[in-house]
């Protein structure tokens, strides 16, 4: 995925509350993480926390949990 970051909110992540899914790995391995802040969704690989995340305004944030609810993502 390609973001313009001119278009895109960023996320401080300085105070940021990270969270997992309910649904996630029982030993932490394989989940991702997310934070909201006012302006932005930012999201996470647990396994590198350092490394770049990818943030959504909160209406591209809505899209992408619309089309991950409807099966519109195929795991290859």
């Amino acid at each position: 995925m390609n973001v313009d970051a001119a278009r895109h909110p960023a996320l401080d992540t300085t105070f940021a509350e990270w969270r997992k899914s309910s649904r996630s790995n029982p030993n932490g391995n394989q989940c991702v993480e997310v934070s909201f802040s006012t302006d932005a969704v930012g999201v996470r690989d647990s396994k590198s926390p350092r490394t770049e995340m990818v943030v959504f305004d909160h209406r591209g944030w809505g899209r992408f949990l619309a089309r991950l609810t409807a099966g519109s993502f195929r795991i290859r």
